[in-house]
């Protein structure tokens, strides 16, 4: 499992190999927060508990990115890999079928690749829809499509631990954490 740092402001920032995490703290750049009590790394001096979250000792400037491409990836978890048509989600596919990106506005008729004219559907109903609006094909969005809340979407497609996700919700608040927990299966 990977382990989360985070800046010297807490802000968490990425995930990174435990054997970088450990790397860091033995050069004095980070202090460990969290450990992985179930796992250690040995030396032929030291054993240290593989971190599961580390903060820098000193701060880093990070650029941001305010927009965030359209990728299948982040579609799928805007739209918590259901399909935006029928609801089915992708654990209930059956045998070829595959989650797609389709155009609410087909491309052929100026439908942009955007956020807001993008949705997540499943093989069957993108098929079904083909190059018509849904209203056309007698189908209607569950959602309405929009850009997603940036930290949301770039924590809710990694995997993190329900500790990991507690530091990152001590930062962000509690609709990330809630978002987190979904992608987590409960409880977080």
């Amino acid at each position: 499992m990977a382990c989360l740092a985070l800046n010297a402001s807490f802000e968490p920032l990425t995930l990174v190999s435990p054997r970088r995490a450990i790397r860091l703290v033995l050069d004095g750049k980070a202090e460990i927060l969290e450990v992985d009590r179930e796992r250690e790394f040995r030396s032929q001096e030291v054993t240290v508990p593989a971190p599961a979250v580390i903060r820098l000792v000193r701060y880093v400037r990070v650029p941001r990115k305010y927009r965030r491409q359209v990728t299948n990836t982040f579609l799928f978890a805007r739209d918590d890999y259901c399909c935006m048509y029928c609801g089915t989600h992708r654990r209930h596919l059956k045998g070829r079928e595959f989650l797609t990106r389709d155009h609410v506005v087909p491309t052929s008729r100026g439908g942009e690749n955007t956020w807001d004219n993008v949705v997540t559907a499943c093989s069957r109903c993108n098929n079904r829809k083909g190059d018509r609006l849904p209203g056309e094909a007698g189908m209607e969005l569950l959602t309405v499509p929009r850009e997603p809340n940036y930290v949301h979407l770039v924590w809710a497609v990694r995997r993190v631990t329900r500790i990991q996700a507690k530091w990152i919700g001590m930062f962000y608040g509690q609709d990330t954490v809630d978002v987190l927990r979904a992608s987590l299966g409960g409880d977080g």
